[in-house]
């Protein structure tokens, strides 16, 4: 009897051992795979969303980032992640936080003018941080189901058919969804930083922001042959003169660059070199700083900037202006925006530099040298953005001025041809164009009055032309950084 007992409570522990052994090894295979933190993202214009996400160290993390409309960039600098989302598509992205900390992430495709704001974070915490609060629930109408909600993820497990499912997952939007949202973000409200516009028009500069820690490259490029007929020149003159020259493009031109960096979010510096400034070759250099003061969101009604700045000849040691600017755009429809660009120009007829003088007449006339000029300027730009499909524009300008204008001097002759007096020809700078946007390059097609670019001489025609005489030209801005 005492044996038999022996024997039954042998097998019943060999039993418990046999149970206790098959229940472990599935645990102990499950604990060698490493789980997932698997979060969605959607990228849009111009955000992510969530903007922020939250990890800890040692995990394995999958972001599953979803493209709402056009093509997209996932990037975090300092893990080295770098991927692009096509449009209407998903991509995961795998990674293992080693360092704690908090890390931005944004978008690295350029998706629109909104797409510098396009940023989010990344925190790590330590991996012996509390794991977020789970709530368990159950689904009444489906017997079996199980909903998890843990770290703002809702996930649906059903034991009966043995699936899980994640219940905030972004689904990829069909065509017509997508165009319908497409609609909607092209009508954006105003002051959404929806900016169509570059940072200059022709020569009119804007109120555009310059993002923080960016590095910009604009390049201006103008020729010098007027392409309609010149004041007495006949029709067969202007068709011979116009073929033989290309339109202009075989004639005299002057290039000019400058480099733009953001300092922070509102405070830019800027550098200009032009050849020509005044009279011939001048080689001017300009030194400036903006700052921007408002833009056209909340209670402004307006986007506004202002802009300080040198201008010096021969490689800016002689001759110098100064230059005090302000920029206002404001959008009257979500296609068109409206410029105002009042400037003054303190010495830009400095040192007379000019006013006529007796050797530049023959027989030379000291009585030429008691001909003055004004010495100040002030300007008032006033110009048009108009946007005729997503990535192209049409620009038009027009900037009058009081003061010195920049020109030239003539002789006025009575009826026996003596010269009698003086009088300084200028002409209003004018101009127009069209505007194309290529990712982190835009370019304009322009045709204006004038070679100038600096800030204290575009707003004159230096070459005397009235305002029907245009010359071919074009701009090229690109962000580097």
């Amino acid at each position: 009897m005492k044996t038999a007992r022996m024997k039954t409570a042998r097998r019943s522990l060999s039993m418990l051992a046999l149970f206790l052994v098959c229940t472990a090894m599935p645990a102990r295979s499950q604990g060698a795979q490493t789980p997932v933190n698997e979060i969605q993202i959607l990228a849009k214009r111009f955000e992510f969303v969530p903007k922020k996400i939250t990890v800890r160290k040692g995990e394995r993390v999958r972001l599953v980032v979803t493209s709402q409309d056009v093509d997209h960039g996932f990037a975090i600098d300092a893990l080295k992640i770098e991927k692009t989302i096509a449009a209407h598509t998903r991509e995961a992205i795998e990674f293992t936080p080693a360092r704690e900390g908090k890390f931005v992430f944004y978008c690295s495709d350029f998706c629109g003018d909104g797409h510098e704001k396009m940023k989010g974070e990344m925190v790590v915490t330590s991996a012996q941080s509390s794991p977020a609060k789970m709530q368990v629930s159950f689904d009444p109408n489906s017997p079996g189901v199980v909903i998890v909600e843990s770290g703002g993820e809702k996930i649906r497990i059903d034991a009966n058919a043995k699936t899980v499912a994640s219940l905030a997952e972004p689904s990829a939007p069909t065509h017509g969804e997508a165009h319908e949202t497409a609609a909607k973000e092209e009508k954006a409200p105003r002051g959404s930083n929806t900016e169509t516009f570059d940072y200059r028009l022709v020569n009119l500069p804007t109120p555009k922001r310059v993002p923080r820690h960016s590095l910009n490259l604009d390049f201006t490029h103008r020729f010098g042959e007027p392409l309609r007929s010149l004041e007495g020149e006949r029709p067969g003159e202007h068709a011979s003169r116009i073929s033989n020259d290309l339109l202009g493009l075989d004639s005299l031109s002057v290039s000019s660059f400058g480099v733009t960096y953001g300092v922070t979010d509102r405070l830019y510096l800027r550098a200009y070199r032009s050849p020509i400034g005044g009279k011939g070759i001048s080689k001017t250099i300009e030194l400036g700083v903006g700052f921007h003061l408002l833009d056209e969101a909340g209670r402004s009604p307006v986007e506004m900037q202002m802009y300080g700045s040198i201008e010096g000849d021969r490689n800016f040691t002689e001759t110098y202006t100064e230059n005090i600017q302000l920029m206002v755009s404001r959008s009257v429809t979500e296609y068109a925006h409206v410029f105002f660009s009042p400037a003054l120009h303190l010495n830009s007829n400095g040192q007379g530099r000019f006013n006529p003088r007796p050797e530049d007449y023959f027989p030379a006339d000291p009585s030429v040298a008691l001909f003055k000029l004004d010495q100040h300027t002030g300007s008032f730009g006033f110009g048009v953005d108009a946007r005729i499909r997503p990535s192209v524009s049409l620009m038009f300008e027009f900037t009058p001025r009081i003061g010195f204008k920049m020109g030239r001097v003539d002789p006025i002759f009575d009826s026996k041809f003596k010269r009698v007096g003086l009088r300084n020809e200028s002409e209003p700078e004018i101009g127009f164009g069209v505007q194309k946007r290529i990712g982190r390059h835009v370019f304009a097609l322009t045709f204006s009055n004038t070679q100038a670019t600096t800030t204290a001489r575009y707003n004159s025609s230096n070459l005397v032309l009235t305002p029907k005489n245009w010359t071919i030209g074009f701009n090229l801005f690109r962000r580097l950084k």
